[in-house]
């Protein structure tokens, strides 16, 4: 599987597809660095215990945060690395010479999921690494301990999150024989979790709770936790809400005062292991949805049938 590893990884590094979405997603990590820098500087008071993770949720002039851009832009990275992983290999007629070699099939389809992995870990950790250089140079004062945590566990749950569309993208690479199905396919989920389930999850709740001129707050409150029952089956979703008890410590989701305010409640920082505990449920899902995923990709190519062409 090494070899297998090893080998995708550099294919992977090197094509140009993956280069141009870097570079899309570099250039939005260093906007994002100069539009919090900015606000920062507006706005001297907002500099303080966790001033590096402003970087990362804070939107100005319009533009989302990184970590919009992120949950929103970042699948389409994934699934690129994934779409046209296994049914390019049998267009090209090279899946049984490979697998004529001392080679498994197991040890071939892991070797190019987790090269794909590995992949996404590298850009996402270069971003981060970017984006703690940039500020430290305008800031001028380096991140604390438990910042510089915060971010390596936001690393490790936006892996995961790609990790999902990379396993989406192998899964119709599998099921599908032709790079241009997959693709569609691919993009077609990517609209609908992260478009089309929003305004789908607003409908519904206006159906089942709808808000009169009238409405108290019981009602608000049910309309709101139907959309979040509903939203709760897009991984965006869920990442966002992994993320934003890392990001942002005093985030302890959702009240019947921040719903009726359109805003957080203000509360004093929870520590890491609280602000994990938060996000844990979401952040489990994830990994069920990335491991369910892939485990059906692995079933279909294990039990498919492979001819000497």
């Amino acid at each position: 599987m090494a070899t297998i590893f090893w080998k995708e990884l550099a294919d992977h590094l090197g094509s140009r597809r993956f280069f141009i979405l870097s570079l899309i997603i570099l250039v939005v990590a260093g906007t994002s660095v100069y539009l919090g820098i900015r606000a920062f500087a507006e706005s001297p008071q907002t500099v303080g215990e966790h001033t590096y993770l402003l970087l990362f949720t804070q939107s100005q002039g319009g533009l989302p945060s990184f970590l919009s851009f992120l949950a929103f832009f970042g699948p389409l990275l994934a699934v690129l690395l994934g779409f046209d992983a296994v049914n390019s290999e049998f267009t090209r007629g090279t899946v049984s010479r490979i697998l004529s070699q001392p080679i498994y099939r197991d040890a071939w389809i892991n070797g190019k999921f987790l090269a794909g992995l590995t992949t996404l870990s590298v850009v996402v950790m270069s971003i981060v690494l970017l984006m703690f250089g940039l500020g430290l140079f305008a800031l001028g004062f380096p991140p604390t301990g438990e910042e510089f945590l915060r971010l390596l566990l936001f690393v490790w749950v936006a892996t995961v999150y790609l990790g999902f569309w990379l396993a989406l993208g192998m899964l119709f690479s599998v099921l599908f024989r032709h790079t241009a199905t997959s693709a569609l396919a691919s993009v077609a989920t990517w609209l609908f979790f992260t478009l089309f389930l929003y305004m789908i999850a607003g409908v519904v709740a206006d159906q089942v709770a709808p808000i009169r001129a009238d409405a108290t707050a019981a009602n608000l409150l049910r309309n709101q936790d139907i959309q979040d029952f509903v939203l709760r089956f897009s991984p965006v979703a869920l990442f966002e809400e992994a993320t934003l008890p890392i990001l942002i410590p005093t985030y302890r989701g959702l009240s019947l005062l921040a719903l009726l305010t359109r805003t957080d409640v203000p509360t004093s920082p929870l520590s890491l292991g609280q602000s994990l505990l938060v996000g844990w449920p979401q952040l489990v899902g994830l990994v069920a949805l990335t491991s369910v995923c892939f485990a059906v990709a692995y079933l279909v190519f294990m039990r498919r049938e492979i001819r000497a062409s």
